[in-house]
């Protein structure tokens, strides 16, 4: 496991979230307010950009069908019928910089 920068934290708005490539994943960041969550970019169900959804406490709610991702754990709360989730990927941020952990096999790709 490597921590990779991925940008400044003025850069993603309080509330929001932006899509960043690295190696070959492709993420959604999200600002918190108290703290960023990284997790795949594509809803489970037909791969809708998670980083365009509404942020709902600590929730992503998919921007084609409303459905509803744990930032925290990547589990899909609505419909709860499904057994859906998405990867999640610790954040940290360092001397104003987001850093987001990424397994080995990704650090030559994404630095």
């Amino acid at each position: 496991m490597k921590w990779i920068r991925v940008t400044q934290a003025d850069n993603i708005p309080v509330r929001q979230g932006r899509s960043v490539k690295l190696g070959s994943y492709e993420l959604a960041i999200f600002n918190l307010g108290g703290g960023f969550r990284a997790v795949e970019s594509r809803c489970p169900h037909r791969g809708g950009p998670l980083a365009d959804g509404i942020v709902a406490g600590d929730d992503i709610i998919c921007p084609l069908h409303n459905w509803r991702v744990s930032l925290d754990s990547g589990m899909v709360r609505l419909p709860n019928s499904e057994e859906a989730c998405v990867r999640t990927f610790d954040t940290k941020v360092v001397e104003g910089i987001v850093m987001v952990l990424l397994p080995a096999e990704q650090q030559e790709a994404a630095a």
